[in-house]
C-alpha cells in the first residue's frame, strides 16, 4: 500500500508504467465529474467515479483484487479505509473475475485505518486487503475516483 499526497505522485511513478497517464488524468478532475467508468488506456487503465455515503466500520466489507491494482482518490468528503493482510479474513463473496473482486467479512479490528481526504491518494495491490467507505465521525457523502491499473 502507498499513501501520499497527489503532488508527490512522481516519487511513485516507477511503481507501474501506467502511473504517469493515471495521474495526468487524475489531475484533470474535480468534484463536478459525472459518476461512471472512464477508459484511460483501454482495459489496462480505467477510472471509475462514484458518489456514496460512508458507513460504520461493521457495515463495510473488505475486498481484494487479483488482476488490477487501485489508485483511490477522494475528490469531496473524507473516509477511513481499512488496510491489512488477507490472512484471517473470511470470504463472503467468492472471487468474481468479471469484476476482479473478492469480498470478505470485517475482522474484529483492522491492522490500520487510513484517512482519505482530498489531495491524498492510496494505492492498493492484490496482497492489500482494503475496506473503503468507512465513516470518520459519522456518515457523510463522498465523491471518489478509483483508477484500476492492470498488473500483468
Amino acid at each position: 500500500m502507498i499513501l501520499d499526497r497527489l503532488d508527490n505522485w512522481q516519487v511513485h511513478a516507477v511503481t507501474h508504467p501506467l502511473f504517469p497517464q493515471a495521474f495526468a488524468w487524475l489531475k484533470l478532475l474535480d468534484a463536478s465529474i459525472a459518476d461512471g467508468k472512464y477508459p484511460i488506456v483501454g482495459d489496462n487503465l480505467v477510472g471509475s467515479v462514484n458518489r456514496y455515503r460512508t458507513a460504520p466500520y461493521a457495515d463495510k466489507q473488505w475486498e481484494a483484487h487479483r488482476l488490477y491494482g487501485d489508485i483511490q482518490v477522494v475528490l469531496a468528503g473524507e473516509e477511513l479505509c481499512g488496510h491489512g493482510q488477507l490472512d484471517g479474513l473470511v470470504v463472503t463473496r467468492p472471487y468474481q473475475p468479471e469484476k476482479d473482486v473478492e469480498k470478505y467479512t470485517p475482522p474484529m479490528k483492522p491492522e490500520r485505518m487510513i484517512r482519505l481526504t482530498p489531495g491524498l491518494f492510496a494505492v492498493f495491490l492484490p496482497d492489500d486487503a482494503h475496506q473503503p467507505g468507512v465513516q470518520v465521525d459519522g456518515p457523510i457523502d463522498v465523491i471518489k475516483v478509483v483508477v484500476k491499473f492492470r498488473l500483468g
